[in-house]
């Protein structure tokens, strides 16, 4: 069952629709505020091969096509942007202390599709510019405080606009490395533990996602060419990268809203390609220019447009905010329960 029981809608569709834009319009203006960053056009396709998409957990694969008009050149749907973003701001010339934001669209058909994962992805993917100096937890902390921050505000004016929704994340968010939370719960899984944190704090930063844990697991994958998940810090912790993570009271469940991190440099990309066996990726067209010192260095990551929304407008399935494929079974039981998906 996908859906909550006794659940019902706060809003019926069309007030949905206008409060999904007010969501979107308003997060929008204060990230771009809070982060200082500027709106660029992105590609929904990328050429093939030239190690520019990115493979997220490192197993998805990305859909493809050929190019008639070009000799059947293979492209490739964007899964993320985090590459792509570091090369624009390179290009563009960003300096330091500015950064970019754009739509991103995607298709992951490897994804398991239920209430709040679909084969349709939408998020807002940003990227800036950081100084060497600032590949510190406390910078990625900062910048997690920000983005925290400009939820917040946009919760704040949605309760202000429809009463019924009720503003309950908390003030502020905590912070939680990965290695903690293993200690503290070693005979949970990583989700479980999430939904532990997220229950207790309201709203986490799980700090550390990609490096094996002392069991040996990760808390989660990630790809080795984007987050720099291996550094360590004077901490004493390995990472500079997490997840926010909140607690969606409908679902009485976890909800992660977004993964992000200071990117990988020269020494880190090195590392990583080492320990997921991936080295043949440094001949690899971006990851040459990366190597060769063309890119700045950066902090970013990707937002959940539809999570978001789904969490702000107090919805139970994803599809109640967004255009997707569901299964007959998800599709006969919503609407047995007058739940209207999109």
């Amino acid at each position: 069952m996908e859906f909550s029981e006794g659940y019902k809608s706060l809003l019926n569709p069309k007030d949905t629709e206008k409060a999904i834009k007010l969501t979107k319009d308003t997060f929008e203006k204060e990230l771009s505020s809070s982060l200082r960053l500027t709106r660029l056009t992105s590609p929904l396709f990328v050429a093939s091969g030239s190690g520019i998409n990115d493979d997220l957990n490192g197993v998805e694969k990305p859909v493809g096509f050929s190019v008639s008009a070009l000799g059947g050149r293979k492209m490739e749907i964007v899964q993320s942007l985090a590459k792509w973003k570091r090369m624009a701001l390179a290009d563009y010339g960003y300096p330091k202390g500015r950064g970019i934001y754009t739509d991103m669209n995607a298709l992951r058909p490897d994804d398991t599709v239920d209430a709040i994962h679909s084969v349709y992805v939408d998020q807002w993917d940003w990227e800036k510019v950081i100084g060497d100096e600032e590949r510190t937890l406390e910078c990625l902390k900062t910048t997690v405080e920000d983005i925290y921050a400009a939820l917040k505000r946009t919760s704040f004016l949605l309760s202000e606009t429809y009463s019924i929704l009720e503003d309950y994340l908390p003030e502020r968010i905590t912070f939680i490395h990965s290695e903690d939370l293993e200690k503290e719960y070693p005979s949970l899984t990583p989700q479980q533990r999430e939904m532990e944190a997220a229950k207790e704090y309201g709203a986490v930063f799980i700090i550390g996602i990609g490096y094996p844990l002392k069991d040996g697991i990760p808390h989660s994958l990630r790809a080795p060419d984007y987050d720099d998940w291996s550094t360590e810090t004077s901490e004493g912790y390995h990472g500079l990268n997490g997840d926010i993570i909140v607690y969606d009271k409908v679902r009485n469940d976890s909800l992660e809203l977004s993964s992000m991190g200071i990117r990988v440099n020269k020494e880190s990309l090195l590392s990583q390609l080492e320990m997921k066996n991936l080295n043949e990726r440094k001949d690899l067209y971006w990851h040459k220019r990366l190597l060769a010192g063309e890119y700045p260095q950066t902090i970013g990551g990707g937002i959940g447009q539809s999570r978001l929304c789904m969490l702000l407008l107090h919805k139970c399935h994803i599809g109640e905010v967004q255009a997707s494929v569901w299964s007959d079974e998800t599709r006969s039981e919503a609407e047995e329960k007058g739940i209207y998906l999109i």
